[in-house]
């Protein structure tokens, strides 16, 4: 069975997200979409919210699974028997940073493959942090991320307006 997982920390996914997990999972038998456990980053959702929208948006795909991780994403990799690690590009910036973690995941474990997928022309601008601000100033997320995400969002920020 060819496994191979797409990390992330899906704060919160996008469309642009969607995009690469979909084109990904019919390359694949199984698809891990791991989210990171990272602290470094200070996350709007929780660990358990953005599980709970990836299983929302991501139910048509039966070869998807979910799950969290810390640590190395190749060491992930390595203890789930993933063959390869699925990173998606936006724009050409992408491609130095996720070049060198390649790299990197290469000379630690050299039998895993990184694949690069393109993401589609029309989400090539949507990254999470930017979904936020919009989200944050009151603007229009629609079609930036699933609707169930977009509800998720004015819920989150109507939320913490009110404090």
């Amino acid at each position: 069975m060819r496994t191979a997982i797409c990390p992330g920390s899906f704060d919160p996914v996008t469309l642009g997200h969607l995009d690469i997990i979909g084109r990904a999972s019919l390359l694949f038998n199984k698809l891990i979409v791991t989210v990171s456990r990272n602290p470094i980053k200070n996350p709007l959702f929780t660990i358990e919210e953005r599980v709970e929208m990836l299983k929302e948006v991501l139910e048509p795909y039966h070869n998807v699974e979910i799950d969290t991780f810390d640590g190395l994403t190749v060491n992930y990799a390595i203890k789930n028997k993933a063959i390869a690690v699925v990173r998606g590009l936006r724009v050409i910036s992408d491609f130095e940073n996720e070049f060198r973690m390649a790299l990197t995941n290469k000379k630690i474990a050299c039998h895993i493959e990184t694949i690069f997928l393109m993401t589609k022309a029309e989400y090539s601008f949507i990254n999470s942090t930017t979904v936020k601000e919009v989200a944050a100033f009151g603007g229009s997320v629609r079609g930036l991320v699933p609707h169930q995400v977009e509800q998720r969002l004015k819920d989150k920020f109507k939320t913490s307006l009110k404090i």
